[in-house]
């Protein structure tokens, strides 16, 4: 449920107070008036009823029929009231309305029974005749001590409403007025008192975030006063207790930031009790969200883990060497000790950790260099070599047989040609790469897509291969547009050489999050799966024989894969026998 606002409690409670007051108040005004003007409207019946009493004992000894009745219906139109003469035994003598002998015995009437008695009757009952409320009293009618009948009068309590009607008219416009002055009133007394609890709540709420130099106003009242003082006060000890904090952080992050070094601590949990900028970029992590979380939660590493539950147990090598897998391999050198407090106790294992990725890669380089550069100039070096052995003997030679061999010696060396300058600009491209020489700057996608596409018009009609381009022109990105293209041209070699006459190539570019994909599709015959993790390795081949034939060096796919790396990007395939392959590049739009 929504939780409303101290204002608009304040201001609700108060006003609800005062219409309640104020309704009471003019309840109570108006029963009290209407009271009044009965106690009024008595006195003067009373006033009435004793002229009727002293004109009634002048005519009642004469005992002359009719006489008591003309009285009443005389007096009561002058007095615009109804009189009644009733004698002792109840028998009514004379009305101002009615017939008196039609009418009943009205001696148990309780105003004719307080008269009888001596008294004044007063009584307000709904009248049968009248058919509405009625007003009566009623007087003893004497002479000397005698007893000679009751004369009573009556007024119908309308008359009072009317009387009454227009002064409660003005009372309710009155309220009215007086509600709609209150309710202002108390929405200004509300906001006067809301509003500095408001500012407190906001101040807190910016010390809350951090905002530690956040102050509250104080405020005119002495117990919101107290308490935005406090709020200062913890305010700005909360201040100099997290300076303290954070200056002795920055110290301890300043010595381990300084450190080429990853250094990693562990409880003897596993559980990551630090580790410096170093080690986090090395396992691609955020220290904040490392700390206080398992080593197996955080890095899915094996050998690093049986690395740090050796070190804790102290029965492991000190030293060792493991690799991480991720867009590219890294291979770290690792060196652990055992942490221990001040008694002597084993509380966990620090690892310091060194990257020699740049060592071991140089080294795989050169032993790789040597063993492909060696396998791949061994096939056309033997075929110049029998080619010069056979034409250099001195026996005459058919011509065909002669053009035969110059033909063969002239695609050998146009295969070592194109295999140097596939090794030449692969490593000019890692070089640069490695060093961030490669300059990025914003282009269009498109435009690069079809000018590789262009390049490739001729090979593509020749095996009567439609090539599609699909690529929206809003698609940008920070590229070095002759790396991109060259590695879309590769892809698109390798797709018009494999593929099947008369099929189609598509060259897709569009946007995917924050990233642009580039995307080669062909009809060929696919890749089965087992080649796909090393199809990017230098000098791999799904199918050697058919490579060689077609003039492959086996480094294009190495070069799409470091060009896609100079743009910070990565390079995929999908691929199923008999499906087809797509290439995928994907590279940062921003």
């Amino acid at each position: 449920m929504r939780r409303k606002k101290i204002m608009w409690r304040v201001y609700a409670s108060f006003l609800m107070s005062a219409m309640i007051a104020f309704a009471a108040m003019a309840w109570y005004a108006t029963h009290s008036l209407r009271g009044f003007h009965q106690d009024q409207v008595a006195v003067e019946l009373l006033i009435q009823a004793q002229i009727v009493a002293r004109e009634a004992a002048a005519i009642l000894p004469e005992q002359e029929s009719g006489v008591a009745d003309r009285l009443c219906k005389e007096l009561g139109r002058l007095m615009t009231t109804r009189i009644t003469i009733i004698l002792p035994d109840g028998r009514v003598i004379g009305d101002a309305e009615d017939n008196p002998a039609g009418m009943e015995n009205h001696r148990n009437r309780p105003e004719i029974t307080a008269a009888l008695k001596g008294e004044t009757g007063k009584a307000v009952r709904f009248s049968d005749t009248r058919r509405q409320s009625l007003m009566y009293l009623a007087i003893p009618v004497r002479q000397g001590n005698t007893l000679l009948a009751v004369a009573r009068v009556s007024l119908p309590l309308a008359f009072i409403d009317w009387s009454l009607h227009a002064v409660i008219r003005n009372i309710i416009m009155g309220w009215l007025i007086v509600a709609i002055l209150f309710a202002a009133i108390t929405w200004l007394l509300s906001r006067r008192i809301s509003r500095p609890l408001e500012d407190i709540r906001r101040v807190a709420e910016r010390i809350a975030h951090g905002d530690l130099e956040a102050r509250v106003a104080r405020p005119d009242s002495e117990e919101l006063g107290d308490l935005a003082r406090t709020l200062n006060q913890m305010a700005e000890q909360l201040g100099e207790r997290m300076g303290t904090i954070t200056r002795q952080r920055n110290e301890q992050e300043a010595v381990f930031s300084s450190m080429a070094e990853g250094v990693l601590a562990v409880d003897r949990d596993e559980r990551i009790l630090h580790l410096n900028h170093a080690a986090a970029r090395l396992f691609d992590l955020a220290p904040e969200q490392a700390r206080g979380r398992s080593i197996q939660e955080t890095v899915r590493n094996r050998d690093l883990q049986a690395f740090i539950g050796a070190t804790l147990a102290g029965t492991g090598p000190a030293e060792g060497e493991i690799v991480i897998y991720g867009n590219e391999e890294r291979f770290l050198q690792l060196h652990g000790t055992v942490l221990t407090d001040s008694a002597a106790h084993n509380i966990g294992a620090l690892i310091v950790l060194s990257d020699i990725t740049r060592l071991k890669r140089l080294e795989t380089v050169r032993r790789d260099f040597v063993a492909n550069v060696s396998h791949e100039l061994k096939t056309p070096i033997t075929a110049l070599k029998g080619c010069v052995e056979t034409l250099s003997d001195t026996r005459p030679m058919d011509p065909v047989e002669n053009s035969r061999f110059l033909a063969m010696m002239t695609r050998q060396v146009a295969r070592m040609e194109a295999l140097v300058e596939d090794l030449l600009s692969l490593s000019r491209i890692e070089f640069d790469a490695e060093r961030k020489r490669v300059t990025l700057e914003p282009g269009a996608i498109g435009d690069v897509l079809q000018r590789a596409a262009n390049s490739f018009t001729v090979a593509a009609a020749a095996k009567l291969i439609s090539l599609s381009v699909e690529c929206p022109a809003e698609v940008t990105a920070p590229i070095n547009a002759a790396l991109l293209e060259q590695a879309v041209g590769n892809l698109l070699d390798n797709a018009i050489k494999f593929s099947v006459n008369g099929t189609r190539i598509l060259i897709g570019g569009r946007l995917a999050d924050n990233d642009v994909e580039i995307q080669v599709t062909d009809q060929g015959p696919g890749i089965e799966k087992k080649h796909l993790p090393r199809l990017f390795e230098r000098f791999y081949r799904v199918d050697e024989a058919r490579s060689r034939t077609l003039g492959g060096t086996g480094l294009g796919l190495a070069i799409v894969k470091h060009i896609a790396l100079a743009h910070r990007g990565t390079v995929t395939v999908a691929s199923e026998p008999g499906q087809g392959s797509t290439f995928t590049i994907r590279i940062p739009a921003r």
